[in-house]
């Protein structure tokens, strides 16, 4: 993998610039949730002192990239999630993909709002009741953005044999003006996008990927209307020994 990141068509940022970049501790004790009453001035207020972000841009695609745990916190964090999460089996960890079912290459989690359920891969999966760990990187995400989310899809990658492949996050029921905000903990991952016009043989056009190693203890937002039009992955990376946890917060539709 290049050790680049492609910020616009004429200009490259040194990935290593991202990774040194000064960072906000965020400050959330557990137990610690957002009531009604909190008036969203408030909200907008702390986001106007945010975490140094990075922005990553190409054509169709909009990415915020920053640190937003030490390393003390990150590996607490992670600590936590391996006692808490109970990650998914039987049918519930299994895909389908032109019609035909496959084991995840994953492990894989559903938490959120009661009621909430979330449809991917021709698969619909419930919603667990927040853990507390959960419930804190929540709340910090959103102090950090401005944004609300009521629902996370956690993957845990046992090593680098672990992996996704290419999809986009469009689903109906995700509200188009919320981004995805991912939050990485553990092994750092290879993290890349490609346009949906650049894919395969039969591509009609040529535009580089865009590629970027998700460190422990960051976050990335990806804004409208980045899946739309590109198509993201976490490719095997055979040299990659340790565990990842990654944590996408959604924010789900009602009634869709």
């Amino acid at each position: 993998m290049e050790n680049f990141v492609n910020q616009s068509p004429s200009k490259r940022l040194c990935i290593s610039d991202v990774l040194t970049s000064p960072r906000k501790k965020i400050k959330v004790e557990y137990g610690e949730e957002m009531t009604e009453e909190e008036d969203e001035d408030a909200v907008l207020a702390e986001f106007s002192h945010p975490v140094p972000w990075q922005k990553i841009e190409a054509e169709g695609l909009d990415l915020d990239y920053a640190l937003l745990f030490s390393k003390e916190e990150a590996d607490h964090l992670f600590k936590k999630l391996e006692e808490e999460v109970m990650y998914s089996t039987g049918e519930e960890a299994k895909v389908q993909v032109f019609g035909k079912v496959y084991n995840i290459p994953r492990r894989q989690a559903t938490y959120g709002d009661a009621g909430l359920s979330y449809t991917y891969s021709g698969m619909k999966h419930l919603a667990c009741t927040w853990t507390p760990t959960l419930e804190y990187i929540r709340d910090a995400v959103t102090k950090t953005t401005g944004h609300t989310f009521n629902f996370v899809l956690v993957n845990r990658y046992k090593d680098g044999q672990d992996h996704i492949g290419e999809h986009r996050d469009d689903e109906k029921e995700l509200d188009p003006l919320c981004p995805i905000a991912s939050v990485s903990l553990g092994a750092a991952r290879d993290f890349v996008c490609r346009h949906r016009d650049a894919r395969g043989k039969q591509s009609c056009r040529q535009i580089e990927p865009v590629k970027l190693k998700l460190a422990h203890g960051s976050l990335l937002l990806m804004n409208q209307p980045t899946n739309t039009f590109w198509y993201h992955s976490l490719p095997v990376r055979k040299k990659v020994l340790l565990p990842r946890i990654n944590l996408t917060f959604r924010r789900i539709l009602l009634n869709k």
